[in-house]
């Protein structure tokens, strides 16, 4: 399908930095889920960029929550269309990592458990980025931010990043997919799958963001597609427990994706060849490490 701009439902005039992979996929998104969708946006780099009053960005039904709870807000929507016999109409989360690995994580738990009729689209952008640039559950290993800083004693973040697809995989939900800023037609096949299940469906969506990756604005796409490239982003989806992956590694060295990003400029080489052996671990083996 063909779009053109005046059939945006999420519109230009936004506040958005240059280049923001949020922006990219939030724009893609709407245009695969069409008018008839109630938006629910945790508080976010999103909410503040597309909804300051009295200005918004959406031209859809759009409700503001707080970190913690975009899932049950969800939950008591869709409950209220069931209700009204609506079955046609689809109830989406929109929220950042924050939101997803972390504050609203134990709620979104029990609507994955309970399998509600919500679509959760996570863009990942590996951090707290709306209040500090602070780290999440979704910051990569060895990552700069302003609370896993680079010092004597340690060197960005020690822990591995939380893999949220598969403990979404381990709730058995119906339909679990991943995607990047940087593969639109791949977000706008899932996106228009999972919006024709019921259940809850989850898409976790990498996001690079220029001020906490600390990059050039126009490496945005670049940089997801080498996040896939590496094999360091698994691009994969899971409908009925039946795994498909989408698009292969090219096995790009991770170097590759690391250099044009300041928050990982501290790496040695010996810390890049111990993630490069724990990637090649994950994909011959399946049992290293990746970081989504």
């Amino acid at each position: 399908m063909e779009f053109k701009r005046e059939d945006d439902l999420f519109v230009s005039g936004h506040t958005a930095c240059a280049g923001c992979g949020a922006a990219i996929i939030i724009r893609t998104v709407m245009r695969a889920l069409g008018k008839d969708t109630i938006i629910v946006n945790a508080t976010s780099c999103s909410e503040i960029f597309s909804s300051c009053y009295p200005t918004s960005a959406w031209k859809v039904p759009y409700i503001h929550v707080t970190f913690e709870n975009a899932a049950a807000v969800a939950t008591g929507i869709a409950k209220a269309l069931e209700a009204k016999g609506n079955d046609h109409t689809t109830v989406v989360v929109i929220a950042g990592d924050g939101a997803t690995y972390d504050i609203g994580f134990g709620i979104m738990s029990g609507v994955m458990e309970r399998n509600e009729n919500v679509l959760y689209i996570c863009y990942d952008n590996e951090a707290y980025m709306n209040t500090g640039i602070q780290r999440s559950g979704a910051t990569p290993y060895k990552a700069w931010t302003t609370t896993s800083q680079v010092g004597t004693v340690r060197q960005g973040k020690q822990e591995w990043k939380k893999n949220l697809t598969e403990i979404a995989r381990a709730h058995n939900i119906p339909y679990i997919a991943t995607s990047t800023a940087g593969h639109l037609i791949d977000l706008t096949k899932k996106v228009e799958k999972a919006k024709k299940i019921k259940g809850f469906r989850l898409i976790n969506v990498l996001s690079p963001c220029v001020a906490g990756w600390k990059y050039p604005p126009n490496l945005t796409v670049k940089l997801a597609q080498l996040a896939v490239d590496t094999g360091l982003w698994k691009m994969y989806e899971v409908e009925n427990g039946k795994e498909t992956i989408n698009m292969q590694p090219k096995f790009t060295p991770v170097e590759e994706y690391f250099k044009p990003q300041k928050r990982f400029k501290h790496l040695t080489k010996e810390d890049i060849e111990d993630i490069q052996n724990k990637v090649n671990d994950y994909w011959k083996n399946g049992k290293g490490e990746i970081y989504g």
